[in-house]
């Protein structure tokens, strides 16, 4: 770990749109590049190669190899180029937006909305629409104009996502992220009802081997997926969950709740876009099958999230209610799947 002495300017309360740094080492640092990286957090080890080797970084006034060892007492200098255009076309798409300030935008994403665009799709997502909103506001990610997208939920899944608009506010939140100092929860209408009221469901997660759009429950070689659930409303044949997680993996929610027996309605992918109980039958079966078709995907709904403030270090707290085909769901349920004791 290396420091630089207090009048060095240095990435505190002030974003990268300064494209200007300059800092003094007060100890070794084995590499140039690993350096910068301590103090520039928000740029990729690899595009502070990229910078070193184009000479947009100097070493005591003179070109260096990333790999160049710094000693006390040495300056260096990164001057980073111009934010290049991002490639993503930019879509005037409405967003409704829960909150905005200069650093930070909360967005409640509707069903069928992708996050960011993909080898398969790029339009129509939520990164398109924020270009054309955002326009000249945005500051740079690795040298490229375009919104800090810290956190995802998949495309069938509604709710609150915050998106940071500064480099300041990436590096922020991302960091608090990445300590699990964010609360983020869910609502979750599923299949039967989970064992216990509440629990805690921690596995590890992988792709799955044998359809790798989809991910699994893993013995090994998977990432730690922790899930808090408490069984908010009992059905008949369904549960309405409220959900917090603890980790941000890919489909965790929908994985770990079909792990537990309880598949979300509506999830295909993971078992639930079918009715499970064999106890209905005719008409009133073709009701509850019908219901689960009118959902928008799975009833999943990211109903709240919580965080510090990048600027006022101060906690804030937003909530969205259920996308209207859940609520809907809901209501169906409470009006003809009565628990039965």
């Amino acid at each position: 770990m290396c420091s630089e002495s207090p009048h060095v300017n240095q990435l505190d309360d002030e974003n990268l749109e300064d494209r200007e740094h300059e800092f003094q080492a007060e100890a070794d640092c084995s590499r140039l590049d690993m350096f910068i990286k301590e103090r520039l957090t928000t740029l990729s080890r690899g595009h502070i190669q990229r910078l070193i080797k184009t000479g947009s970084v100097s070493l005591n006034g003179v070109a260096a190899k990333p790999s160049k060892s710094v000693r006390p007492g040495d300056w260096i200098r990164v001057s980073l180029p111009p934010l290049q255009p991002s490639d993503i076309v930019p879509e005037d798409i409405p967003l409704d937006i829960v909150f905005e300030d200069s650093d930070i935008i909360v967005i409640n994403k509707p069903k069928g909305m992708t996050v960011h665009p993909a080898p398969n799709q790029s339009t129509g997502t939520l990164v398109n629409a924020l270009l054309k909103y955002c326009g000249d506001s945005l500051s740079g990610i690795n040298g490229v104009a375009r919104p800090g997208i810290v956190h995802r939920i998949d495309k069938d899944t509604s709710g609150l996502l915050v998106v940071a608009k500064t480099d300041f506010a990436h590096n922020h939140i991302a960091e608090q992220i990445k300590l699990r100092e964010t609360t983020k929860k869910y609502t979750a209408v599923a299949h039967g009802a989970p064992s216990k009221s509440s629990g805690r469901i921690e596995t590890l997660i992988a792709r799955n081997p044998r359809d790798r759009k989809k991910m699994c429950v893993a013995k090994k070689d998977g990432r730690d997926a922790i899930t808090l659930y408490e069984t908010k409303e009992k059905f008949g044949h369904f549960s309405e969950i409220d959900v917090r997680i603890l980790t941000g993996r890919t489909h965790q929610i929908r994985v770990h709740l079909a792990h537990i027996g309880c598949p979300i309605a509506g999830d295909g992918a993971y078992g639930g876009g079918s009715l499970k109980t064999q106890e209905l039958r005719g008409d009133r079966r073709a009701a509850f099958q019908d219901a689960i078709a009118r959902l928008q995907g799975q009833a999943l709904h990211a109903r709240e999230i919580s965080f510090r403030h990048p600027r006022t270090n101060e906690t804030v707290n937003f909530t969205a209610p259920p996308a209207p085909d859940i609520a809907a769901f809901i209501n169906f349920l409470k009006e003809n799947d009565p628990l039965e004791v």
